[in-house]
């Protein structure tokens, strides 16, 4: 019997913790696409499959990581059903639909929180961006050269309108009918992801 650490701890009331820090740090420094499950038990001093048996798949780690408000997997398909066309209009009122629903109150603590802790906000820029857009982006086939400019653009507008309607509840912009914020909020959203970009936009 040896004193001495013979291999990676096994599942502990602290593994799970253990395994969500490494996972933050990991999507922060490397993106989303980049970190791996193997990166992020290694980082723990895990296995590899408890990193799967505490959260199953990458993209339920960094929901987990960030406690997110939805899950991107539940809302994109009707946001991407339809093609192109009133894309900006299902994006809007499906965010709208998930800040006035139950998952609202997580998001507003989410960037708060972000708003403070550096780390927190690149895990934010991921989930937005990387998970959530650039993916819906490259579903829908819109112009992939400029996909990653597409995407922030349209990141401006609904972490702008999250901030303003649900963290700083600026009125009457924060009791306004959702159905007014669609009609207004929608056609900027379309053309960030439709019409053409000037030649010197970024990739």
């Amino acid at each position: 019997m040896t004193n001495g650490r013979t291999g990676r701890r096994r599942g502990n009331p602290d593994t799970r913790e253990q395994i969500l820090e490494a996972a933050r740090h990991a999507f922060a420094e490397e993106g989303f696409e980049r970190t791996t499950i193997r990166r992020i038990a290694q980082d723990a001093e895990v296995d590899p499959a408890l990193v799967h048996h505490y959260f199953g798949s990458k993209d339920q780690l960094l929901l987990a990581s960030i406690d997110s408000p939805f899950d991107p997997g539940e809302v994109l398909p009707g946001i991407i059903e339809g093609g192109v066309d009133g894309v900006g209009e299902r994006l809007v009122r499906a965010f709208l639909g998930v800040w006035d629903g139950p998952g609202g109150k997580r998001g507003v603590v989410l960037l708060r929180s972000a708003v403070a802790q550096p780390l927190l906000v690149r895990l934010v820029r991921e989930f937005f961006v990387s998970r959530i857009l650039k993916t819906a982006v490259k579903e829908l086939g819109l112009d992939i050269d400029k996909g990653a400019f597409r995407a922030t653009l349209v990141a401006s507008q609904l972490l702008g309108l999250a901030m303003a309607r649900y963290v700083l509840k600026l009125e009457p912009l924060a009791g306004a009918d959702q159905e007014a914020v669609v009609a207004m909020l929608a056609p900027t959203i379309q053309r960030y992801l439709t019409e053409a970009l000037p030649e010197n936009a970024p990739g």
